[in-house]
């Protein structure tokens, strides 16, 4: 298969620098979307990608998995994109879409596994996919994304992976009026789960280990803010809540959130901890209260929620930097000094 070199940022060895490089892309087959990108979100799993903390990666590595762009071209066969649209990309660009799961919608389930936008065998091209830390991407049209046009189209490129990881959630345990929705973490994930949940009429309280972001809670939206650190406080809210969203990516006890559920409650885990978590039998057979996870949407769903957080104007909190800072970045986000997106203005990233 034809390629064509693509001007990239990436990483030859597990916990390197980020660098310039070039990557090689298919050339656009008769299905096939090619987008210029404008911006792509740091995401905390580029850091983990980067780290080796998932295993061993092939090389080199490009991340990025939140991108905006313009489309440039299309195959002869696309008829729902055209150039000069906007468009977005998050994590799936290909899966089997022919088991039961990919015909619900459901492609992060599939039964023959998904392909990733980066770090991924590319079944079409043979090769291997690269992230959106660079120029130019192509995949099939099917897991191409309408972008509306948000004001500030920046901002929203983190609706990509960490908006559908909260969107998703929110809408299977039905988020909206009547529930009262916790919130763990104030971070990526969290800062919009509180900014969505409050749009789809649900009480939210926010639960943080950082005094100094209870406020900032309440700016973005929520109607309690909780320092989880103090007992009495939290024993106000035992037995009260009918969901949790979890976003903490490190190791916590988990127990103290399942006693702040009603009966048949859930709490939701969104972040990826590298170690696994311990759950008292007692905390989830009183109450017939259940711990569960939950990762990206399907396709549609994401196409749902883009367009969900366009008519009610939520995006992401974001830090716009130039690609070569992009490993200044990473240093920051591992120390979690950011609110609380970094995305990439990828006009940096010089022809």
């Amino acid at each position: 298969m034809n390629t064509k070199q693509v001007k990239a940022y990436g990483t030859t060895a597990i916990a390197e620098p980020l660098h310039e490089l070039t990557i090689n892309r298919r050339t656009v087959q008769a299905h096939d979307v090619e987008m210029e990108i404008l911006y792509c979100g740091i995401c905390h799993s580029d850091l983990h990608q980067i780290n080796g903390d998932f295993g061993p990666f092939a090389v080199p590595i490009v991340p990025g998995h939140e991108m905006v762009g313009r489309v440039t071209a299309v195959g002869a066969h696309v008829t729902n994109f055209k150039a000069g649209d906007l468009a977005a990309i998050g994590c799936i660009v290909d899966s089997c879409g022919h088991c039961e799961y990919c015909n619900d919608g459901l492609e992060p389930f599939c039964d023959e596994g998904v392909t990733y936008s980066f770090n991924s065998n590319d079944k079409v091209s043979g090769g291997q996919t690269f992230g959106g830390f660079s120029k130019t991407y192509v995949c099939h049209e099917k897991y191409v994304l309408h972008m509306p046009s948000f004001t500030n189209l920046a901002a929203a490129a983190p609706l990509l992976c960490a908006g559908i990881t909260v969107y998703s959630p929110l809408k299977h345990w039905q988020a909206g009026p009547g529930k009262k929705v916790g919130i763990l973490g104030i971070g990526g994930l969290g800062h919009i789960a509180i900014k969505m949940a409050k749009a789809m009429g649900a009480h939210v309280t926010v639960f943080t280990t950082s005094a100094a972001k209870i406020e900032d809670a309440k700016r973005l939206g929520a109607d309690e803010a909780v320092l989880s650190a103090d007992a009495e406080q939290m024993a106000k809210y035992n037995r009260k809540l009918h969901f949790i969203i979890d976003t903490v990516s490190a190791k916590h006890d988990v127990n103290v959130y399942l006693n702040l559920l009603r009966h048949d409650g859930t709490v939701v885990l969104v972040g990826l901890p590298p170690e696994p978590l311990e759950i008292g039998a007692f905390n989830v057979v009183l109450g017939r209260r259940s711990f569960a996870g939950s990762n990206i949407g399907g396709i549609a769903e994401t196409q749902e929620m883009l367009d969900f957080c366009f008519q009610h104007n939520i995006t992401a909190d974001s830090e716009i930097i130039n690609i070569q800072d992009v490993n200044e970045a990473f240093e920051r986000l591992a120390k979690g000094d950011v609110k609380y997106r970094f995305v990439i203005d990828m006009a940096s990233l010089k022809n």
